[in-house]
């Protein structure tokens, strides 16, 4: 039977590899932005308005144009995207934050031609003769390589994380053109300097497309938590690990958000494990796993136990930031506002000049953030009205942009997985205890 068009059946696309070819994407999408943008400006003059830059600009269609290219790319390109969208959503237009989120869940997979190619390159011509029943249909895909499954040389179940052609080598340069494009289209508020932000998030890249680094940290998790018999992690193959292939056993389970129909008390476990090890994470280990989409916790439920997946976004944190956010912790808890905004200031916070409204909207941002923790009491997720809250706030905080400044770096990659487990502790339905959690390393 002849093979399928790839691309167009099955939602797998070639990943361009070239920095010319990556840049010539760039370019197609800015050019199908800007055409977006006169079709748009033409439909509203047709219409008798007077169309804004702003109503051109962000409109669904060229929100497609843009979750599109940046899809197809994947890399540094997608991963800036996840990275904005879940990080300084409050500092970005809404529209905009609308079109980065839609690339957490939106990545394509290569065709199998180009699959194969990496395999020969990771392992020699003969390749296939190292494995039994290799899947070529990706088990998962995201921004940074594919998952297969497949059959050891000794026999054991196994998956592949197949780094993507040219990710690691166009780091640099697709961070550069797309900071470029969100300031040249004004999508970026005008004197929002995201340039440490960056330059932070080309190492942190360069070190998740090093997969020899990220079975050191899978592991360290698993030798942590190896007497932990509420969390299973896979194990790393060294010997089949390339530089740009991590093979590891093949742990399974169900989606971490399909135990919604299991009983309150398992939610409220499962959850309380989760925020538990992010606390441990940060306050003990100094390393925290900073990816927190769902997909990277499953459910066993056969035996309650939760599995740990993907280690390549793990990032060390400095002990003067664990100390400080230590003292931002006990100072909401305490419930001293001062103390909260002095705790801030030291991580690196902008929070204004004192007794101005603009300081009194940050730290009310930052008390919402830490309400979990601050009464010792089950903090019920399904109810909290947190994240309209900040929402609101974001939008008071937006009419001060003279005061605007990007977040911490630390900060930011914290609260990305602050905000996800909160999100997924609203999803279940969850009640934690988080201040007796947190109590264990403040006392």
């Amino acid at each position: 039977m002849a093979r399928k068009n790839k691309d167009k059946d099955d939602g797998s696309k070639s990943i361009p590899t070239s920095r010319a070819a990556r840049f010539a994407r760039m370019a197609r999408m800015a050019g199908g932005v800007a055409g977006g943008m006169l079709a748009e400006g033409s439909r509203q003059l047709r219409a008798g308005k007077r169309p804004s830059t702003r109503d051109m600009l962000l409109t669904p269609a060229n929100a497609r144009r843009v979750a599109e290219q940046l899809a197809t790319m994947r890399g540094a390109a997608m991963k800036v995207g996840q990275i904005l969208s879940m990080d300084t959503g409050e500092f970005l237009p809404r529209e905009l934050a609308d079109i980065l989120a839609r690339l957490r869940d939106d990545a394509r997979y290569m065709p199998v031609q180009q699959l194969h190619a990496v395999m020969r390159e990771a392992y020699g011509a003969d390749w296939e003769s190292l494995f039994y029943g290799f899947e070529t249909r990706p088990l998962a895909a995201a921004s940074i390589g594919q998952v297969h499954r497949t059959i050891s040389p000794d026999g054991r179940e196994i998956v592949l994380k197949v780094q993507y052609p040219g990710v690691a080598d166009s780091i640099d340069s697709d961070v550069d053109n797309i900071a470029s494009l969100l300031r040249i289209s004004g999508l970026l508020p005008e004197g929002l300097d995201i340039q440490p932000l960056l330059d932070d998030a080309k190492c942190q890249l360069r070190d998740e497309a090093d997969y020899f680094k990220e079975a050191e940290f899978l592991q360290a998790f698993g030798e942590l938590l190896g007497d932990d018999d509420r969390f299973l992690l896979p194990q790393v193959l060294p010997e089949l690990t390339r530089r740009n292939v991590l093979a590891m056993t093949y742990a399974s389970g169900s989606p971490i958000d399909s135990i919604t129909d299991l009983p309150q008390a398992e939610r409220d476990r499962v959850m309380s494990a989760l925020i538990e090890l992010m606390l441990l994470e940060l306050f003990e280990l100094r390393m925290v796993q900073t990816d927190p989409n769902f997909a990277n916790y499953q459910y066993r439920r056969k035996t309650g136990e939760i599995v740990l997946l993907d280690f390549g976004a793990t990032r060390r944190f400095k002990a003067s930031f664990v100390n400080n956010y230590k003292k931002l912790a006990r100072a909401a808890i305490a419930g001293d506002r001062a103390k909260v905004a002095a705790a801030a200031e030291r991580l690196g916070f902008s929070m204004g000049e004192k007794d101005t409204e603009y300081r009194e909207l940050v730290l009310e941002v930052l008390m919402l953030v830490l309400e979990p923790l601050r009464d010792d009491v089950d903090y019920d997720f399904a109810r909290s009205t947190m994240a309209r809250d900040l929402s609101t706030l974001a939008e008071d905080v937006r009419g001060y942009r003279n005061f605007w400044r990007a977040p911490p770096i630390d900060a930011v990659y914290f609260h990305r997985k602050v905000a996800g487990m909160y999100l997924l502790a609203t999803r279940l339905k969850a009640r934690v205890n988080v201040h007796r959690l947190v109590m264990r390393w403040l006392d």
